[in-house]
């Protein structure tokens, strides 16, 4: 897909795009993630873009949406707090807004996460430990693709994967949530040649 047929599909109101990835981005690709976040955000009039708050890719891709159109930037957080500097700045959901309970389907994909499974149900009981709030970010995650009664789901995903491992962590559980659900997605080996 190249940039203008992304554009000419996706640029729809109400149309969200997720701009997300890993927390580690090397120094050389960071000006990438930060000016795909401008043209992106220059190229378009209706697009949504979100983003789950992290270190890393989802800054850089916020920072570069920011400079352009904060008021079309939407951040999904895993609780009220987090990383909260500048979150008044644009649209923030901290993952206590949303009432789990009435959200069979985001607790149920969200235990597509093998590693924090058997937390989902602790957290979404009430259990705020240590151990318990990992599955915050899981679920975070899984809000950020299908949304939930309140918060439209995306309509496509841009990521800044680590191609050496591919689909891991917290980014590769938004991945592969959003390929369960039929969303697009595409990493950086096509977007940097929208560059």
């Amino acid at each position: 897909m190249n940039f203008l047929d992304f554009i000419t599909e996706y640029d729809k109101p109400g149309y969200i795009v997720l701009l997300e990835g890993k927390r580690d981005v090397p120094d050389a690709d960071q000006k990438s993630l930060t000016e795909l976040g401008k043209k992106l955000a220059s190229s378009t009039k209706f697009m949504f873009f979100r983003s789950g708050n992290a270190a890393g890719a989802d800054h850089y891709f916020s920072e570069g949406v920011f400079q352009v159109a904060p008021d079309r930037l939407q951040v999904i957080t895993p609780y009220t707090s987090h990383r909260n500097k500048g979150n008044a700045e644009y649209n923030a959901i901290p993952l206590e807004d949303v009432n789990l309970l009435q959200e069979p389907e985001v607790v149920y994909q969200s235990k597509y996460n093998k590693k924090t499974a058997n937390l989902i149900d602790k957290y979404v009981a009430g259990a705020r430990d240590r151990f318990s709030i990992k599955a915050a970010y899981i679920i975070r995650d899984t809000v950020k693709a299908i949304g939930t009664t309140d918060i439209s789901p995306a309509n496509f995903g841009i990521f800044y994967d680590d191609l050496s491992h591919p689909m891991q962590g917290g980014t590769g559980h938004t991945m592969d949530v959003c390929q369960k659900n039929d969303i697009p997605i595409i990493n950086q080996t096509v977007w940097l040649e929208w560059l």
